[in-house]
């Protein structure tokens, strides 16, 4: 039995509504007319409980397992039975996933369930119950090398991305599927047009970014949620390692039974190509989907948490810089939270913003999302402003200086270049949190710089680079740099378990439900911390790929070397009466993994720098920062605990 929600769309005077308008027709010209008829937005008018529920197997073309037979990917469709009767195809909203058997989807984890038949019974997330019942069908691929699917999981690479690639040819007539897994009855996708859209948070999200960088035709959008946009960004920060694993790890936690005992050979490439020197080698550039963004025919609805530190944001700024620059069709949310979806910190407005966006981008219908502000930001927990741009026009780099202070490693940071030198231990027990704690003490972790306090608010937007001219006393040296907004504030709790939400008892309901596909799920809330200090933005490097980030050499000790750091993209207000600093440390614990030895590096100030996107940019600076320098008292600063170890599988779901 289907069940209908409070959220579903009523229209109980549709009957006058169209006399009314057929009435109203005939004394309005036929442009207004016409334009009064064209629909607006989808309706749930079809039966989900009646829903076509079927799977089939596409031949991806590949034999990743080798077992001298292509590999099939099962494929899970639900889908609106009616348009089919009325001669209709319709669209398609897909997730490609590797999570669908090993470990759930969404914050109540769920996973695929089936019928006698094999058929789906509950597809996770809500996907399925919102938009099938407004006339799209949802398809649930299970990567190569898990659930039900042939192949190997190669984590980003080829078979990852064929899996998705091949379902879309397979809808528009360009490749074959079957019945079943092994058998030969064959099938075709006559129901859709083919119009497709790919959604999916982080490793999902992830494949849409790369089936998107091949330009397949069909593809006409993509949400990606949390996701990579190269692989080697996932485990290296310029050849700093973020995990103490790679690929192989990752591949072997989701594989099926039968992957393990096929995909030897994947797994040993994943280990032999993915040196844990962090060392670029061709398994990364096959990983990387920035350098074919210029492919990309989709439009891009992006979605990232500020604070993620699972996909961190270094995933955000090459690919939005670089689909800007081959004009593709853009819209951003950026949000308080860590690695969190955005049914789970805005809900309702999500629900509806994608509904609104899937109609134009797959239906045609002119509902003006595209004239609305291409950017939604969260400036403080629950509190959103929008920005016609992204980042805003008038923003520019300023590069801002530090400079020594009246005591070691308390420094100044303004326009002005300067000269002398400060020095830091490198102390892996110590990260970001703790350093920032102590942004105004003399410390021997770290060297600090902070502005004068602001007069005038100070909007960062943007991805920000900080240039270190540094001598090491040992061979190996690892570099933290980090952007911190210093003033008392609350924000949302993303060092908690629930990266910035709590989840709660009740349920809200989007869309229709069956006895074994419920569309209520557990409501949430922001968990939020006051803080006297908020990380803004932060970057790592080994020093030892100074000459090219792909490539690591041993140090000479008392040797200067200068490195960029490519800090993760934010847009954050620092408001008037707080600081902004610049901390440059070695190791940031739990963040990356510490160099072989603890080296001492001595800064030169004189070749140090940070390059930060302000709105107005220098001038903007040097208004904000025209007061007087006043004395700060030294105290320990709170924030948020120190961050959780991160973890090694791009998907983190709150509880």
């Amino acid at each position: 039995m289907s069940i209908r929600t409070r959220f579903t769309i009523w229209r109980p005077f549709a009957t006058a509504a169209a006399a009314t308008a057929a009435l109203l027709a005939t004394f309005l010209t036929p442009a207004v007319a016409q334009a009064q008829r064209e629909p607006r937005e989808s309706q749930p008018v079809y039966s989900y409980d009646n829903a076509v529920r079927e799977a089939v197997w596409v031949d991806t073309g590949l034999d990743g397992d080798g077992d001298g037979k292509t590999d099939r990917v099962a494929v899970d469709i639900v889908r609106p039975r009616e348009p089919g009767r009325q001669g209709r195809k319709i669209p398609v909203v897909m997730d490609a996933s590797p999570y669908y058997s090993c470990c759930g989807r969404g914050n109540e984890s769920q996973r695929k369930t089936y019928d006698a038949n094999g058929d789906v019974v509950q597809m996770p997330l809500f996907y399925d119950n919102y938009f099938v019942p407004r006339g799209y069908a949802f398809v649930g691929v299970d990567l190569a090398g898990t659930n039900r699917s042939d192949g190997c999981v190669d984590v980003g690479g080829r078979s990852d991305i064929q899996s998705a690639k091949a379902v879309i040819d397979w809808l528009n007539g360009r490749a074959k599927a079957y019945t079943s897994r092994t058998g030969t009855a064959t099938t075709k996708a006559t129901w859709t047009n083919g119009r497709t859209g790919m959604i999916g948070k982080s490793w999902d999200g992830t494949i849409a970014n790369g089936v998107a960088a091949t330009g397949v035709k069909g593809l006409k959008t993509i949400v990606p949620i949390s996701a990579i946009s190269s692989w080697y960004d996932y485990y290296f920060s310029e050849g700093a390692p973020l995990y103490d694993s790679g690929p192989d790890w990752l591949s072997d936690y989701v594989d099926s039974p039968d992957a393990r005992a096929k995909c030897a050979a994947v797994q040993r490439k994943l280990v032999d190509q993915a040196p844990r020197t962090g060392d670029w080698t061709p398994l990364w550039t096959e990983r990387d989907y920035v350098k074919d963004a210029k492919k990309v025919k989709a439009s891009v609805f992006l979605v990232h948490g500020m604070q993620d530190l699972n996909v961190r944001l270094q995933h955000v700024g090459p690919w939005w810089d670089a689909l800007a620059k081959n004009g593709v069709e853009r819209k951003i949310w950026l949000s308080q939270t860590g690695h969190v979806d955005p049914f789970d910190f805005r809900r309702a407005e999500w629900v509806d913003t994608l509904h609104r966006w899937f109609d134009h981008e797959l239906l045609g219908y002119d509902n003006g999302i595209d004239r609305e502000p291409m950017a939604d930001i969260e400036r403080h927990p629950d509190q959103w402003v929008t920005s016609k741009s992204w980042p805003p026009r008038g923003t520019s780099a300023a590069t801002l200086r530090p400079a020594q202070g009246a005591q070691p490693g308390v420094g100044t940071l303004g326009l002005a270049k300067s000269k002398g030198t400060e020095t830091f231990t490198d102390d892996p027990a110590l990260g970001e949190t703790d350093w920032a704690a102590q942004i105004d003490t003399s410390t021997p972790g770290k060297a600090g710089f902070t502005t004068r306090t602001l007069t005038k608010d100070l909007r960062l937007s943007g991805s920000s680079q900080v240039t270190v001219t540094a001598s090491p006393t040992t061979s190996t040296a690892h570099l933290s740099a980090v952007l911190v907004d210093v003033g008392p504030d609350t924000i949302r709790d993303y060092a908690a378990s629930g990266e910035g939400i709590t989840t709660l008892t009740d349920r809200t309901c989007w869309g229709a439900s069956t006895a074994g596909d419920s569309a209520c799920f557990r409501q949430t809330q922001a968990k939020t911390a006051p803080v006297d200090y908020t990380v803004v933005s932060r970057g790592w490097a080994d020093l030892g790929n100074y000459a090219d980030p792909g490539k690591g050499v041993p140090l000479t000790p008392g040797k200067s070397y200068t490195i960029t750091l490519d800090l993760g993209a934010t847009d954050h207000v620092v408001p008037a009466g707080h600081r902004l600093a610049l901390i440059v440390a070695g190791t940031d614990k739990d963040l990356i993994d510490p160099p072989s030895t603890r080296p001492t590096l001595t800064i030169d100030l004189s070749r140090t720098s940070a390059r930060v996107p302000l709105v107005g940019g220098a001038p903007a600076f040097a208004r904000a920062t025209e007061g007087t320098r006043t004395a700060v008292p030294e105290k320990s600063l709170d924030g948020v605990e120190v961050p959780r170890t991160v973890q090694r599988l791009p998907e983190a779901w709150s509880q």
